[in-house]
């Protein structure tokens, strides 16, 4: 036991357990092992036209474009819509979306053609892409708002995206409605 002592007295011993320690949390926050068991679901309803409370497809409430998650880095699955309202505002709207969670995922909307397994993990930041913003729960349904600007006929993939390790969690090419 004085042995033992002796040796964590020497400072280049604290050194290294005090490095170590610093690394060790550096890890934990970079890599927030902790959202592989955490799940965050959301359930978001269709957007309602302002004032009327009527359901999709009531009010002049249309599907733009459609398409299928397929996976990338994580199984993913689900069904991405975009809609347009009544006043011209449109919507990206994911639905049954089932993902891992993980670290900084956002939302983009890209040029980028889906390409299926490790070929088209890292294409989605490549091009032309608009974040709609971070990724509100990995499961469920959820809404996004989509900017006036954004061209559908340029703009024809989404991706579920890992701004942290710029890998695609999950992805799909939208098919104009």
């Amino acid at each position: 036991m004085g042995r033992v002592r002796r040796v964590l007295r020497k400072p280049v011993v604290i050194g290294v357990l005090i490095a170590g320690a610093l690394a060790v949390a550096a890890g934990m926050v970079w890599f927030q092992p902790w959202k592989l068991w955490v799940d965050e679901t959301v359930r978001e309803s269709v957007p309602a036209v302002t004032g009327t409370g009527q359901p999709e497809g009531a009010g002049g409430v249309r599907t733009l474009a459609t398409g299928e998650l397929i996976s990338h880095e994580h199984r993913t699955s689900g069904t991405v819509r975009i809609l347009q309202l009544p006043d011209g505002t449109r919507t990206l709207r994911l639905e049954g979306l089932d993902t891992s969670n993980g670290p900084d995922l956002k939302v983009l909307i890209s040029d980028a053609p889906v390409k299926p397994g490790r070929d088209g993990w890292h294409v989605f930041d490549d091009g032309a892409h608009v974040s709609l913003g971070s990724l509100k729960g990995n499961k469920g349904d959820q809404n996004y708002a989509l900017p006036a600007g954004v061209d559908l006929n340029r703009y024809t993939s989404v991706s579920i995206w890992c701004d942290r390790f710029d890998v695609s969690f999950g992805a799909t090419a939208l098919t104009r409605a």
